[in-house]
């Protein structure tokens, strides 16, 4: 989706190392597609693309949404990740596989389980009649762009664990994806925090396909790679389980400045 990298932090300590899959994560999804998958676009398209970014910025918010639809589309299809170099709205566009399916209203779910009392599976419809938390923080990628003032909206996830009842033997919280390859956990003191979401809207409006929708975990004093997109299933577990990017070198723990060898400033 798109980038405007601004407000980003000098590392005091080297970064960390690049994992196997050639983009970094903690965008407003996850990495881009690990060579050899999908079919990449030619140079023609991504110019193209590039063309209907610097539109977008020019004509508004409108304009934009329709340009990020498109370019969201080329970008599940291209394992080079130029496309993520796409302009406009101060994100990027990351998969860590080639396509993702579509979930609406109609097919939507998430799953409840684990170590809970009381097991659920929920449609969207089921979260939107929840309390709604609207949150505003700048959004920090540990690849160092930075989009300030980014308004989220959902249910306290919090609100969750409670109504399923989690169990004396659970600590921590594993959270999957529809994308079929994505995954991430925090310790249950972590999932309780009153800025953890499961967002629903973003940049006040639904949370769109490319920015992990229609449901996202968002994770606010975290590198983004913590706030999964396509999420479709909380499940709580008797040890941390390390995420997918964990597996390729980065921290556990991701807090925004504390981690992952960069001292950018929190978010706030």
């Amino acid at each position: 989706m798109n980038d405007n990298p601004a407000g980003d932090g000098t590392p005091s300590r080297p970064d960390p190392p690049r994992p196997g899959p050639p983009a970094a994560p903690g965008a407003v999804p996850g990495p881009a597609a690990p060579a050899g998958r999908g079919t990449p676009v030619g140079r023609r398209v991504v110019l193209g693309m590039l063309g209907l970014g610097v539109a977008g910025v020019a004509a508004g918010p409108y304009l934009q949404r329709a340009a990020d639809t498109v370019v969201s589309k080329v970008s599940e299809k291209d394992p080079t990740g130029r496309t993520g170099l796409l302009p406009g709205g101060g994100f990027r566009y990351y998969s860590v596989v080639a396509s993702v399916p579509t979930r609406t209203a109609e097919d939507y779910t998430l799953t409840v389980d684990g170590l809970v009392d009381r097991p659920s599976t929920l449609r969207l419809a089921d979260l939107e009649a929840m309390p709604q938390t609207r949150i505003v923080h700048d959004v920090q990628c540990v690849t160092g762009w930075r989009v300030p003032g980014t308004p989220f909206e959902g249910v306290r996830l919090s609100h969750l664990l409670d109504a399923a009842g989690v169990r004396s033997g659970a600590t921590a919280v594993r959270f999957t994806c529809f994308d079929g390859s994505y995954s991430e956990s925090l310790t249950l003191d972590q999932a309780r925090r009153e800025d953890v979401l499961v967002a629903l809207r973003m940049e006040d409006g639904p949370v769109t396909h490319a920015h992990g929708g229609p449901v996202r975990l968002y994770v606010a004093p975290m590198y983004f790679y913590k706030s999964a997109k396509w999420l479709s299933g909380i499940t709580l577990t008797s040890t941390v389980q390390p995420g997918y990017w964990e597996h390729y070198g980065y921290d556990v723990d991701a807090w925004v400045g504390r981690s992952n060898g960069r001292d950018d400033a929190p978010t706030g």
